[in-house]
């Protein structure tokens, strides 16, 4: 275990709170005397199959505490995630099934160890106490807490006021994630700023429990790639897989490489405060390309290998740069039966978009080149006949060959 004043410096950074601040030196110092680690708690509901940068800077946090010799424990909310986390929702969110929630919960247990030491890294299920508790338990935990104290929630106000609805259940999640603590016994809990509330019931909680009530650090939230500064201030919301807007820790290396390099001059010094670990780093305001190769480089190299970067770059630098073709362009054999297709179905049949619809979205944004000609109607009808090639936006490309 390092040294307490080291662990202050390396914890404290990039902590937007810490509640209480000056209770963190007194944990440290007692850890240390006793050789016990704290037990530092992460949850994440599996809402969504991917995880992406966003995510990365409180994980990130997760993996200081680790590194400071002490027990981390990320905590996947398969059952809170049947219920769906309120937290800056305007409206009641959709409720997850089983399965989705058991598919996405896989895909988290193996992409956090991108990040976290897996010898040292507790995974827990919430279902694991949350399914055992019975209706009387139930009601003796929401008597800890009042209608009026849930609804001091800045999005349950919100909705309260614009008469949106708000589900009971929705009031339920703050105390099920406030109990997670009391059954993991949580010395400190980490989440974004947007998670405040909940990790402050967690403390509340505690207490009633009988335990010594957790820290609470909190997290700044990473804006999507999306955002712009307007009149000095950073504008726009934070990183999310639904809003378009994220960058994926699992896409592949030339996808994330070139997300990063297209990323706004004005937002690359928000992006290296919070995801870059290179102590020596080009300034991005007065050398923004230098500072996004390095950034992407680094970022490419955490979640795919110094050999991936390294293409990646290569990669960019022919298609970007030097206006090249790819050495290597994927091929796709379509059975035309020598008619015709839309070319929003061919981009679509050939995994270069989401759907028909997006494709047709793409098509008509002026984003489509067949053969190197730019394409705009969503309807225009492409021969089947030997070959043509498909680029789709900057970075993805086929060749449909057909049958």
């Amino acid at each position: 275990m390092r040294p307490v004043s080291e662990q202050l410096d390396i914890l404290r950074r990039g902590a937007v709170e810490i509640i209480p601040e000056g209770d963190l030196a007194r944990r440290l110092e007692r850890s240390a005397k006793t050789g016990t680690p704290l037990r530092v708690k992460l949850g994440a509901d599996p809402s969504a199959p991917d995880l992406h940068l966003g995510h990365t800077v409180v994980l990130q946090k997760l993996r200081d505490f680790q590194d400071c010799g002490h027990t981390a424990i990320f905590l996947i909310g398969d059952f809170t995630g049947m219920i769906g986390d309120p937290t800056g929702r305007s409206e009641t969110r959709k409720a997850l099934d089983r399965e989705q929630v058991a598919a996405n919960a896989e895909t988290y247990k193996k992409q956090v160890f991108k990040i976290l030491d897996p010898e040292r890294t507790e995974i827990r299920f919430n279902s694991e106490w949350m399914e055992r508790m019975q209706a009387a338990d139930v009601v003796k935990l929401a008597a800890q807490y009042t209608v009026a104290r849930l609804l001091e929630r800045d999005d349950f106000a919100k909705r309260l006021r614009e008469s949106r609805p708000i589900g009971v259940h929705e009031l339920l999640y703050p105390l099920v994630q406030g109990y997670d603590s009391i059954a993991l016994r949580a010395d400190v809990e980490l989440g974004g700023t947007d998670q405040k509330f909940n990790l402050l019931v967690g403390r509340e909680l505690q207490k009633w429990a009988g335990q010594e009530p957790q820290l609470v650090f909190t997290m700044p939230l990473l804006e999507g790639t999306d955002a712009r500064l307007v009149d000095g201030k950073l504008c726009g919301q934070k990183m999310s897989k639904s809003l378009g807007n994220a960058i994926g820790i699992n896409e592949p290396p030339e996808e994330m490489y070139g997300k990063i390099m297209a990323i706004s001059d004005e937002l690359m010094l928000r992006f290296i405060e919070l995801l870059s670990r290179a102590g020596d780093h080009p300034d991005p305001r007065r050398e923004p390309l230098a500072a996004k190769k390095a950034l992407a480089a680094e970022i490419v190299g955490r979640y795919h290998g110094a050999e991936a970067s390294r293409k990646a770059a290569d990669a960019f630098a022919q298609r970007f740069q030097r206006h090249e073709l790819p050495s290597e362009i994927p091929e796709v054999r379509w059975n035309g039966n020598g008619e015709t297709v839309w070319v929003s179905r061919l981009i679509a049949e050939a995994g270069l978009a989401k759907s028909n619809s997006d494709a047709r979205r793409l098509v008509t944004q002026g984003g489509v080149r067949l053969d190197g000609k730019p394409v705009k109607d969503p309807q225009l009808e492409v021969p089947c006949r030997g070959s043509v090639l498909v680029e789709v936006g900057k970075r993805r490309i086929a060749r449909v060959v057909f049958d």
